[in-house]
């Protein structure tokens, strides 16, 4: 992976020089609380049931295409997952204004909530498959959810599944899975070069799913200096005191949380009151960027912490026409998840406007395609459903995503582009990018 030219080794003074802008803060992930509030996308929306249409070859005089989409909109993810449904309103009206074959036919999703759990996300998948008979749906937020429902609903079943915020290393492992936000293999190497600018010594606990492993796993194998403690914690706890003071007890110089916001909440504050924050470095991932973090503990009590989060390329001109299409809508900036989910629902249209008829075994054989680098470059759905119009192959077509590249290898991965941030008056502040 490349960082900055330096025989790729990150400049620890380079990759901390803010950049002052607000936009590029804006790209990595941040929740704002605006985007966590309100009751959109909560149910089903823009219609639920599946009806004969959803069957007919697209542009054949057909009204409206629905596909699903599972997202985290209650649990111990939803401070993740509510953030997505922006995302998605705004692709279904720059895709509707356009509309979807010769017809102008409307793309409707039907979305489901995960409750950020194994199961629950599987039944949301099975009612979206079997009752309302999608052949693609976006889902989910948790890597763990996102590999159970292809387990247990996807494989073998006709059906297209793109995730739009799972990172785990894991799903490289799912060819069949495909995902908008890029592997979590980058960002564990360059969190392991990061750290081991500083520190020799490092103690790790990990959230004990699939995203947790995976990234740590890959930080374990990567880390020059010594991995001391490395150690699972569960979801949803009310203390993390046992796995704090078994850190606390080792050598280590630096602590790396691979966790998520309401349990790096928790143990921000119970490391707060032990004074643990004064006596070790410490360090994250793009899961422990979030205002609900800063929000719920004492100001100061993670000052100086540091990390590597997913990022949009602030620079690049669709992103930017992006933000300020969100900022105008929202009075918010938006976060580089709302543009994942905006590229899977992009994605999703255009496979549904090259695809032959509107199946999932169609879709499949073109969603990968409309996203290649061999083809032309189309920043908007309007440009890329013109060239297929045209006459053009999907292969034709190479879709620029506003969250950065997007173009699906064979195991459903996309190129990545993060971001080192740090924690400084009680408030995240964001520097370096680094493309994988």
């Amino acid at each position: 992976m490349e960082s900055n030219g330096t025989d790729g080794k990150l400049d620890r003074r380079t990759l901390l020089k803010l950049s002052g802008a607000g936009l590029v803060g804006a790209t990595a992930g941040c929740l704002e609380d605006s985007e966590g509030s309100g009751t959109e996308g909560e149910g089903t929306d823009s219609g639920g049931e599946n009806t004969d249409e959803n069957t007919d070859s697209s542009g054949g005089g057909q009204e409206s295409y629905t596909i699903g989409m599972v997202d985290a909109l209650t649990g111990s993810l939803a401070p993740y997952g509510k953030r997505n449904q922006r995302g998605k309103d705004l692709a279904l009206a720059a895709i509707n204004d356009v509309g979807i074959g010769s017809d102008g036919a409307s793309l409707e999703i039907a979305v489901e909530d995960s409750e950020s759990s194994n199961q629950s996300g599987v039944s949301a998948a099975q009612k979206l498959v079997e009752q309302n008979g999608v052949p693609l749906f976006i889902g989910a937020v948790g890597s763990g959810v996102s590999i159970a429902m292809y387990d247990s609903v996807t494989k073998g079943a006709g059906v297209v599944q793109i995730s739009q915020n799972s990172t785990s290393p894991e799903l490289t492992n799912v060819p069949g899975l495909l995902r908008t936000s890029p592997s979590g293999s980058a960002k564990g190497e360059a969190l392991a070069k990061f750290i081991a600018e500083d520190h020799d010594k490092v103690a790790v606990t990990w959230v004990n799913n699939d995203y947790g492993t995976g990234l740590s796993n890959v930080f374990a194998d990567t880390f020059e200096g010594d991995v001391v403690y490395n150690e699972p914690h569960d979801q949803g706890q009310s203390s993390y005191s046992g796995t704090l003071t078994e850190m606390a007890n080792t050598d280590a110089s630096a602590w790396l949380f691979l966790t998520y916001a309401n349990e790096m909440t928790v143990m921000a504050n119970e490391s707060f009151d032990q004074g643990y924050n004064t006596q070790v470095d410490y360090y994250g991932a793009e899961s422990t960027v979030a205002d609900e973090i800063l929000e719920n503990t004492p100001e100061g009590s993670l000052d100086g912490m540091q990390g590597i989060t997913e990022s949009a390329p602030g620079d690049q001109e669709n992103f930017k026409n992006f933000a300020s299409t969100f900022k105008s809508e929202y009075d918010a900036e938006p976060t580089v998840w709302a543009a994942f989910t905006y590229d899977a629902v992009h994605i999703a249209a255009l496979a549904i406007e090259a695809a032959d008829e509107f199946t999932g075994e169609a879709l499949n054989e073109v969603v990968r395609d409309v996203t290649r680098p061999e083809g032309q470059e189309a920043f908007t759905f309007e440009e890329a459903a013109g060239m297929l119009r045209d006459g053009g192959s999907p292969s034709d077509v190479d879709y620029q995503g506003v969250s950065g590249l997007v173009d699906l290898d064979e195991n459903g991965d996309p190129p990545g582009t993060y971001q080192v941030y740090s924690v400084q008056e009680h408030a995240y502040e964001y520097g370096e990018y680094i493309t994988s």
